[in-house]
This record gives C-alpha cells, structure tokens and sequence, in this order.
C-alpha cells in the first residue's frame, strides 16, 4: 500500500492507541476487548473523520481551493472536524446541516457540534431534513464559484474513495500495532453510516492481505442498502490503491438491527452502553454513532457472538455531540 502517492495534509495524532478494555469485556461476559481510540486524532476533539480529512484537504490544497464546502446533519462531527480543518489551513468552509432527526431542542440545534462550528468559524446553512444535499453541495459549491473562489466538495462524512484512504490507512496502522503486542485480533467492529469507515477497512485489510472480519453496526440504513454502499465503496478505494480485484462481497457485513427508531435517535439501550463504557473505562461515547455501535456491541456480546474472541471496537469519537443531547440525556444517566 503506497499511501505517498496521494496528496495528503498530515495533521492527525497517528497512531492512534490501542488500548486493552479488561473491565468492559468482563461487563460484556468474558470478551476479551481491546479499543482502537480514533476519538484521539486530535483536530478539534479528534474522531473519525481526521483520517480522511487528511487526504481530501490534501487534494483540496493540491487543486488549489480556498474553500472547503460540506454538509451532514446538525450535530455531525464530520463538520465540526472539516471546519476545524479548514480553520488549520486557512481556508474558508461553508457548510450546510440538515434537520434530519427533526429534533426543535436548543442544545440539539445551538450546542455540542453546533457551537463549535462556529467557534471554528464556519459558514451555517440548514435545510429541512430529507432535502437533496448532493444538489444543495453543488449550490453552495456554485455561489462560491459565481463570487471568485475555488470550491473544493467534501461529501457527508468524507465518505468518497479519496476519504476512505485514511481508514485504509488505518487498517495498515492496526495490523503493525497488533503484530508488535503479539495480539491475534478475531474480529473489528465499529459504527457504520456514511460507510467510508468501513469500507476503507475492508478495503485496507484485503490490500495488506489481513483475514480480519469487520462487523459495521449501522446507525441508519438497513441491512442491503448500507452493505450495499460499503461494498462499493471498498471496490473503488481497492481500485484507487491498484487491486481493483481484492474485495470480496463476502467481506462486507452489516449489522442494522440497532438504529432503534432513527438515525440520530437515542433510547434507553443506547444511554446504558454510554454509561458502561464511562463507568467501566472512563470512555466517552456519543448518542449517534459509537453509542449504537456499542449497544449493538454489548447485544452480540450477550447472544454469545464474541465468546473467547478477541475483538478491536475501533472509537470513532463524537463526545462532543453528547453536549447537543443533555435534554434527551438529562436525568437517565443516574
């Protein structure tokens, strides 16, 4: 895997720690757990997104763009680490959140991610939830051409081929990490949503030729539709780093019985996998994606799906969304 022919702007805390998990993998029956902390990237809070963010930047900048325009929902931390991103590199960023959970709450709409948004001076427009981004991007993207700058499109999530490098990437980083602690690792298991997480994973780990099964908890699609993007997705970033052939269907698996009512949505299975994880490691989760990763988690676990087995959660932050979630949170968490 030749990473050094992309462009890319290195600013991510890497390697990311890999942390044994002793008292939760009790709680979870006997698993023995180890967490991949990409919640410590470091840009703005660090989370998932950095990793990608540092090949899209990176291609930005190598095209000369002077804005970074973007879009997700109202809490996303995507935005927030895009934002912060292009706050690094003096770039403008216009963005673009989408009322998708519908949620009229202040602290939903004003705080957590919201907040910092702001503070990191990006450029707020919301729309209603089920509008066309793809067509509200290309509108941001033209008002910035029609007034002199060079827009350059970074999609929900950072989820393209070029976005999915930086967990291709990271697939590389966990295998050296789990080689150098003589750690045989059964099974990753991580949120999956826009899917570029995923599927630069599973397109990381074939490339490298690592048999390590990655399980995504979906946090919004159902079952073919996100298996469905993940796996075309892993194609075109297998395509992109020159094995166009490496990944299998059969590599990609989702598991979408745990998004509960929504996307966004929290309920009480979620706020007890916040509070495990706080209370047995002192690790914060958010409500959206790694709080339904873990419940999902902590559900297999009990159905005895990770019995003995060595499992890597692979963290993709978000804590700073539990902020826009304390009216939800509030009085649940005793």
């Amino acid at each position: 895997m030749h990473l050094a022919r992309f462009p890319r702007a290195h600013f991510a805390h890497l390697p990311t720690p890999l942390e044994a998990a002793p008292r939760l993998g009790e709680a979870l029956g006997g698993v023995n757990l180890f967490v991949k902390r990409d919640d410590c990237t470091g840009l703005a809070g660090g989370g998932n997104k950095t990793r990608k963010l540092e090949f899209l930047v990176g291609e930005a900048l190598a095209r000369g763009a002077d804005t970074l325009v973007t879009q997700g929902a109202v809490q996303s931390n995507h935005v927030r680490q895009t934002a912060a991103a292009a706050a690094r590199f003096g770039l403008a960023c216009e963005v673009i959140l989408e009322t998708r959970t519908g949620s009229k709450a202040e602290d939903y709409n004003e705080n957590g991610n919201v907040l910092l948004d702001r503070l990191l001076g990006a450029a707020l427009r919301t729309v209603p939830g089920g509008s066309d981004m793809n067509a509200a991007l290309e509108e941001t993207a033209q008002a910035v051409r029609d007034r002199g700058g060079k827009p350059y499109v970074i999609p929900g999530g950072g989820s393209n081929a070029i976005g999915a490098l930086g967990y291709a990437d990271c697939a590389r980083e966990l295998m050296v990490q789990a080689d150098a602690m003589g750690l045989k690792i059964d099974q990753i298991v991580t949120a999956t949503g826009s899917a570029g997480t995923q599927a630069g994973l599973v397109a990381g780990l074939a490339v490298v030729g690592a048999d390590v099964p990655v399980l995504g908890i979906g946090v919004r699609a159902p079952r073919p539709t996100q298996e469905g993007n993940v796996f075309k997705l892993a194609q075109e970033t297998a395509a992109l780093l020159g094995h166009p052939d490496r990944v299998a269907r059969e590599q990609v698996v989702a598991d979408c019985d745990y998004v509960g009512e929504g996307y966004g949505l929290v309920d009480q299975a979620v706020i007890e996998a916040l509070k495990l994880a706080a209370r047995t490691e002192g690790l914060l989760l958010d409500p959206v994606y790694s709080g339904k990763a873990m419940k999902g988690l902590i559900a297999l676990a009990a159905q005895g799906r990770f019995e003995c087995r060595t499992v890597v959660f692979l963290h993709t932050g978000g804590a700073q969304g539990l902020f826009g979630y304390q009216s939800e949170l509030e009085g649940k968490l005793a």
